[in-house]
Formats: structure tokens, C-alpha cells, sequence
């Protein structure tokens, strides 16, 4: 169990039959009436998000979300089958527990499972990745001075904006929580 009084960033608890998880907190003592506890917190499950506010002393059951590091292997239709290293074991997830993210995760990348209580809920990509561009307009010389962007098309059929340098068969490293361009890979 764990306490209002006692929230902090990322904890997660149950409430009212789902799990949520603490994005903000703000502990507040005005000089009349009792303390509370001012939070912002996310439904794990269908990120919503809304803000609430808790008597100190309300209790709530942990809950305890495990996270399982899994290799991508193949889709099939609407199903993305990950490989569990453990128990080789094929699981399948909805394409719409994945996250916008995943668009950039090709076949053996290892990504992160999210599950509470056996249900898987979540997917997270690895935060950089290393991806060939497939197609992309020839780059010229000189131009490596501005910041112009250029579309480029990745491997994983996923678009980007890279610089005016990069050209068709680059290994490119890319951040997947915003889709930017971070350099050239170094593998």
C-alpha cells in the first residue's frame, strides 16, 4: 500500500479499478484546513491524464507493472509478434498497443513489454536507432552550411527530415520518442 503523503514522480498505484501512475506532485499546507496533495497522474492502460487531489492520508494498493525487454520478430496483419528471450515464447500484441514510435523498430530490435497482472498493455522502442535511408533526393555540394531538411524514407518505411548531406544507402541514427534526425551511426 502506499500513502498519498508518500507519492512521488513515477509510482504507480490502483484506483477505482485501474492503474495509474504519478506525472506530478505537489504536497500543499495552506494556513487554513488541512494539507493535501496535489497530483497530475496518467491511466497507465489508455493515457489519459487528469489531475487530482488526495488527503495525505488516503491509501492506495501499489501496483507493480513488470517490464520485459523482448525482440520484435514479424507482423501478421493487425498482430506484431515479439520473441521472449526466456521461454522463446512468440507474443503477439495489437498494433494498437504499439507506439507511434514503433514505426522505426525493424525485425530483431529489442523493445521494452509492458504488463500489469499478465496483461500486456504497452510497448516501448528502444530510444535510438540505427537505420538505413532507402530513398532520398541526391545531396549537393555546399549546402552542408544551412540547416535545410530534406524528406528522407527509412528502411522501416517510416519519414524523416534530414540534412541536405545525407544521401540514398546512409546509416543514420535516429531518435525515436520525437522522429529527429541525430547524426550519421557509427556502426
Amino acid at each position: 500500500m502506499v500513502s498519498a503523503g508518500d507519492f512521488r514522480n513515477g509510482v504507480t498505484f490502483e484506483m477505482d479499478g485501474d492503474v495509474w501512475q504519478i506525472i506530478e506532485f505537489q504536497h500543499v499546507k495552506p494556513g487554513k484546513g488541512a494539507a493535501f496533495v496535489r497530483t497530475k497522474i496518467r491511466n497507465v492502460i489508455s493515457s489519459a491524464v487528469v489531475e487530482k487531489t488526495f488527503n495525505p492520508t488516503d491509501k492506495f494498493p501499489t501496483a507493480y507493472i513488470e517490464r520485459k525487454e523482448m525482440a520484435y520478430s514479424y507482423s501478421d496483419g493487425d498482430l506484431y509478434y515479439f520473441l521472449d528471450p526466456e521461454s522463446y515464447e512468440m507474443v503477439p500484441i495489437s498494433s494498437s498497443e504499439l507506439p507511434d514510435a514503433f514505426r522505426f523498430v525493424k525485425e530483431e530490435d529489442v523493445c521494452r513489454i509492458l504488463s500489469y497482472k499478465g496483461k500486456v498493455f504497452g510497448v516501448e522502442a528502444p530510444n535510438f536507432v540505427n537505420l538505413t535511408v532507402t530513398k532520398t533526393e541526391p545531396g549537393f555540394a555546399g549546402n552542408t552550411a544551412t540547416n535545410t531538411l530534406k524528406p528522407a524514407t527509412l528502411e522501416t518505411g517510416a519519414e524523416v527530415r534530414v540534412p541536405l548531406f545525407i544521401n540514398e544507402g546512409e546509416k543514420i541514427q535516429i531518435d525515436t520518442r520525437d522522429g529527429s534526425y541525430i547524426g550519421r551511426a557509427k556502426d
